[in-house]
């Protein structure tokens, strides 16, 4: 039986704002391969709300957002 084999990265970028969060994390997805995922930790309200956006628009797949005490948690899929 074959298994899912794909990866998880963590990118914390708390005390990045937006538009450089946006930024560092597409530079990281460009270098992931198709189906990881990267989970971002920010604490820019700007970026929580731009962040999944501008993903959204370079194609990729927003699969989770949630608050996290003062942080944001996103989970973008290549």
């Amino acid at each position: 039986m074959a298994t899912s084999a794909h990866e998880l990265t963590r990118l914390d970028l708390r005390g990045t704002k937006c538009p450089l969060n946006w930024a560092r994390a597409k530079v990281r997805l460009e270098k992931m391969a198709r189906e990881d995922v990267l989970e971002l930790v920010l604490d820019d309200p700007r970026g929580a709300r731009e962040i999944p956006r501008a993903a959204e628009a370079e194609g990729y797949a927003v699969v989770g957002w949630h608050k996290d005490g003062v942080d944001w948690v996103i989970k973008i899929e290549k």
